[in-house]
């Protein structure tokens, strides 16, 4: 596929746009919250994996909190080495977590693994079809494709609107998301753009 502008382009011009426009980040996560709970209780997953935010990224403590209360199992990546897949860790909102590789909040080393089958994702960009660019390193499209080759598992990017681009570069090897959840609307992708 050729497209006017790079992965890394695309990647740098969106997330320079999610650092400018101001948005109410309370409210979104709110947002994040009720409609996520709602997506998984219409799916039912066994288990919720979800992201530590980083500076400037969506928040979704608040939705693994309510999964949590709702008597869902949830859990936290954890990054290995570069060129491989995430390891899924069960963590409560709450319990204690360490610094990981990447300076990300992951839990505890002796919490047990996981391997979920519905996971909220952090991106820098995404299109209606599902496309979906996230920082470089791959940790979601080698987690994703691993754990679709043993199950059925979907796939929400948490996002706000303005990192909507009419179309994502993507290759072979990217994983899909079914769903974007922004602070307008929850995006269905599988219908297609």
């Amino acid at each position: 596929m050729s497209l006017p502008i790079s992965k890394p382009a695309l990647r740098a011009k969106a997330l320079a746009q999610r650092n400018v426009i101001p948005i109410a980040a309370a409210a979104f996560a709110e947002r994040i919250a009720v409609e996520g709970l709602a997506l998984v209780k219409r799916l039912h997953p066994a288990i919720v994996s979800a992201y530590f935010p980083l500076p400037g990224e969506p928040s979704p403590l608040p939705l693994l909190e309510k999964l949590a209360a709702a008597g869902i199992k949830t859990a936290l990546p954890v990054t290995g080495r570069v060129g491989t897949p995430l390891v899924f860790r069960l963590w409560r909102h709450g319990e204690p977590t360490v610094k990981g590789k990447m300076a990300i909040e992951e839990p505890l080393p002796e919490a047990p693994e996981a391997a979920p089958d519905f996971l909220f994702v952090p991106l820098a960009a995404f299109d209606r079809a599902g496309h979906r660019i996230g920082y470089g390193a791959g940790f979601y499209d080698r987690s994703l494709a691993k754990l679709r080759a043993e199950k059925a598992v979907w796939a929400v990017g948490i996002a706000y609107a303005s990192q909507e681009f009419p179309e994502v570069p993507h290759d072979a090897y990217d994983e899909s998301l079914d769903y974007v959840l922004t602070e307008l609307e929850l995006i269905d992708c599988r219908a297609g753009p």
